[in-house]
């Protein structure tokens, strides 16, 4: 299994466990109008440069790296390291910063909750969490660093030795 089924996975259970937290959007000056939405998910980075602040709010998913290790006498194993960045925006300093942590909370909670995306990928403990205390508003940003058990890919080269 590799990285992008991750990525791919991670993405679709981030959107069905946060479709329902509407978050604010930045006010249209043509309507004047207030919206809300769910955050959006992307993979790796973001559309454009614009839409480090045109698409907020968004939780951005980033494969950090991946690890293949097999100790003497123990069987293989796979993990990958994923950062998680949520973004958030709101005129209201306290409501920007607790939409981040709702965010990332419910995230949290969804991971610890069920310990396995679809069905290969396993959660390793611990999952690191921060809201940057310095963001500048509007925006506000916290992230969260999770590693995962995935698949270990065999060699095929092993087997015709054996």
């Amino acid at each position: 299994m590799t990285p992008l089924e991750l990525l791919d996975a991670l993405k679709a259970f981030i959107e069905e466990n946060t479709k329902d937290i509407l978050l604010p959007v930045r006010v249209d000056r043509k309507s004047g109008e207030a919206k809300e939405r769910p955050a959006e998910v992307y993979k790796m980075r973001l559309p454009t440069k614009d839409a480090e602040t045109k698409r907020i709010p968004y939780v951005l998913l980033q494969y950090i790296k991946s690890t293949d290790t097999q100790t003497a006498g123990e069987p293989p194993e796979s993990s990958c390291m994923v950062r998680i960045v949520a973004a958030t925006y709101s005129e209201d300093g306290e409501e920007g910063a607790l939409c981040v942590l709702n965010l990332l909370t419910r995230i949290r909670i969804a991971f610890l909750r069920d310990g396995v995306i679809a069905e290969r990928f396993m959660l390793k403990p611990p999952i690191e969490m921060i809201v940057y205390p310095d963001s500048t508003p509007p925006y506000y940003l916290g992230e969260m660093m999770t590693e995962w058990r995935m698949p270990i890919v065999e060699s095929e080269v092993q087997k015709v030795w054996q």
